[in-house]
């Protein structure tokens, strides 16, 4: 009986659950959907369909060794993906289609569509757990509801992954040869431009790349990851994230790497990489808050009442905040190091992120989309979720009046200027003091090329603070 694996974000040969299971079910056939359409409409970044077509080539060679065969289809939209897929297994007599699930509501939509169109012709749809540690639904509340808070979703994980630690499965075994060629992999699709060498090079392609990376990261960094982590200017977190967006690694191949790391400790033991583990742990949540409050997903506020915020319009200011010209040197660095390299450190990533919500008093969606267009490890769940917890709209149990001064954070977390300098060469003259906030400096010449600063920091603050304060009370 004839077995296909559907590749989607998950794009490993090692610890691919769905691949196992086909495999172990009868031979196996894989393919993949090209969809430029639906990813145009997602607002999917250039840089990660580069990211993800490479990766695709190198799971083909993976899969070679394996003798399963790639095909590649088309489906514009994810609307054609059933008749796409009815198709191909008509004519590889495929008996049982295998996918690792995937969480929003297009993608339920689709695969939905895809199981129903198969039942209908005798063929069986297999949707197998692989991008989370706990399937949503089974971290609940006492109320038996999906967890608002990340701190108390945390404890529960932690509990359960004490009875329950899931283990990464080893690549699995070639199968006998099977009499179909591969299709080519392309190197671009419409609507999307191929990387440079140059930024490609930034982000190596592929399963030992990864895993590479994660073990540089758990030798070398992961022990200082507390301590570092808000550096930007160190080389303090394992920037996997593209890794993990794209499936090319497994949630449970970096907890087992740092739980390896920690003699078998998850919630205590070495401080640094605890607080990595919950960092993975937030992806699961925001995953999980994707699911249980889908509202999220169809561009809606998670706190229902703060769809009330009267938020500015100011193409001006929006402009200037894409651009990283808005006069506040770690703005702009941070935006100039997303718009090179398509990937921007974590706390800088709420740095912007409060800064446009909050003094710029710009909704969130719009920050919301930018980074999509241009992140290399863009994810709907992550993404939404930290613009949202940045914004007060979302799951930050601290009220609105958390509002990060770009000043103070840069001196805390740049303090000699390093990562400004780096990203803003027009700034390098100033001294560690001085270059957080240049145009102060009297008795420095203004680079006549870095604009003034767009907003009054203490005003906007004020403008924000009344925004919220004044927005009707609504019981979500």
């Amino acid at each position: 009986m004839q077995q296909l694996i559907w590749f989607r974000n998950d794009l490993r040969t090692h610890d691919n659950t769905a691949l196992s299971a086909a495999l172990q079910a009868g031979p196996t056939v894989a393919v993949f959907l090209l969809s430029p359409g639906q990813w145009l409409s997602h607002a999917d970044a250039a840089c990660k369909i580069d990211f993800l077509l490479r990766n695709l080539s190198e799971l083909q060679k993976n899969l070679a060794h394996l003798n399963i065969p790639l095909l590649i289809r088309q489906a514009e939209y994810w609307q054609q993906a059933p008749e796409v897929i009815a198709q191909l297994c008509h004519e590889q007599k495929i008996s049982a289609v295998h996918v690792n699930t995937e969480y929003g509501v297009n993608e339920t939509q689709r695969d939905a569509a895809v199981g129903n169109t198969l039942v209908d012709q005798g063929i069986l749809f297999h949707s197998h757990l692989d991008q989370l540690l706990f399937k949503p639904g089974s971290i609940l509340t006492q109320s038996g509801t999906y967890f608002k808070v990340f701190s108390q979703f945390k404890k529960v994980c932690y509990s359960h992954l004490h009875s329950y630690s899931p283990e990464p499965t080893q690549r699995p075994h070639a199968q006998a040869p099977l009499p179909l060629s591969s299709d080519p992999v392309p190197s671009a699709v419409n609507g999307f431009t191929a990387l440079t060498a140059e930024r490609q090079a930034l982000w190596p392609a592929g399963e030992h790349a990864a895993q590479q990376r994660l073990a540089a990261f758990t030798e070398h960094a992961i022990a200082d990851y507390a301590e570092q982590r808000d550096f930007p200017a160190l080389a303090g977190t394992s920037q996997l994230s593209p890794y993990l967006t794209a499936g090319v690694i497994s949630i449970r191949q970096c907890l087992h790497a740092a739980r390896t790391a920690n003699q078998g400790e998850f919630a205590s033991g070495q401080h640094g990489i605890v607080t990595w583990i919950n960092e993975l742990l937030w992806r699961e949540f925001y995953t999980h808050i994707l699911v249980g409050y889908p509202r999220v997903a169809r561009n809606r506020a998670f706190k229902p009442e703060t769809e009330a915020v009267p938020w500015r319009n100011s193409e001006k200011d929006l402009l200037a905040w894409q651009q990283g010209r808005t006069g506040f040197p770690i703005i702009d660095a941070a935006m100039r190091q997303l718009l090179a390299t398509g990937w921007m450190h974590n706390r800088l990533r709420m740095l912007v992120a409060m800064f446009l919500t909050k003094n710029l008093l710009l909704d969130w969606r719009l920050g919301e989309r930018f980074f999509m267009q241009h992140l290399i490890d863009g994810n709907l769940a992550a993404n939404n979720g930290g613009w949202q917890w940045s914004a007060s709209t979302g799951t930050d149990a601290v009220p609105y009046f958390r509002i990060f001064n770009p000043i103070s954070q840069s001196k805390r977390f740049d303090p000699k200027g390093d990562f400004i300098r780096h990203w803003l060469p027009e700034l390098k003259q100033f001294n560690a003091k001085d270059i957080h906030q240049p145009r102060v400096s009297a008795d420095l010449l203004n680079p006549s090329n870095y604009p003034k600063a767009i907003v009054d920091l203490a005003a906007s603050r004020e403008r924000a603070l009344s925004a919220f304060k004044n927005l009707p009370r609504q019981h979500s």
